[in-house]
């Protein structure tokens, strides 16, 4: 099984990781494709820097720093995995990795902002859970007591 595991650094996508350790510790043989999608640059970006290879680097650079955590756990886990750096809108750009990768599931941190927060901002848990063509497990943060 081919599993999709978006990261951005935080401690929810970090929780999604650990869900995907947990899993092959219980049996689960899998292998992953550690993602990270950097939005594209502003205008302002653009303005300041004058150059698109210098954004395009530290965009990569920002993306390959972000998965830093994950990649730590996986290989602590002896779980093989696969790197994706992209750019572009996060929903979008994580469901054509998935297709091109050919993913079986996504398992990914949700921050549990809540159906009316959802629906006016948006969010890529709620997106990708709609668009993508494989199941989806939304990881969310241990509550506590």
């Amino acid at each position: 099984m081919k599993i999709l595991l978006p990261v951005d650094g935080s401690d929810i996508s970090l929780e999604a990781v650990r869900r995907v350790v947990q899993l092959a510790r219980e049996g689960l043989r899998a292998s992953v494709v550690l993602a990270n999608v950097q939005e594209p640059a502003s205008l302002y970006e653009m303005l300041v820097a004058h150059d698109a290879e210098v954004l395009d680097r530290i965009s990569a650079e920002a993306g390959v720093h972000a998965m830093m955590q994950a990649e730590a756990l996986l290989q602590q886990a002896g779980i093989t995995y696969e790197r994706e750096v992209a750019k572009g809108d996060p929903a979008h750009t994580l469901v054509d990795i998935l297709e091109n990768y050919g993913c079986d599931l996504v398992v990914m941190g949700a921050r549990g902002q809540g159906t009316l927060r959802s629906a006016l901002l948006g969010s890529v848990s709620h997106e990708l859970l709609h668009a993508a063509g494989v199941p989806v497990m939304i990881v969310k943060l241990p509550q506590e007591d």
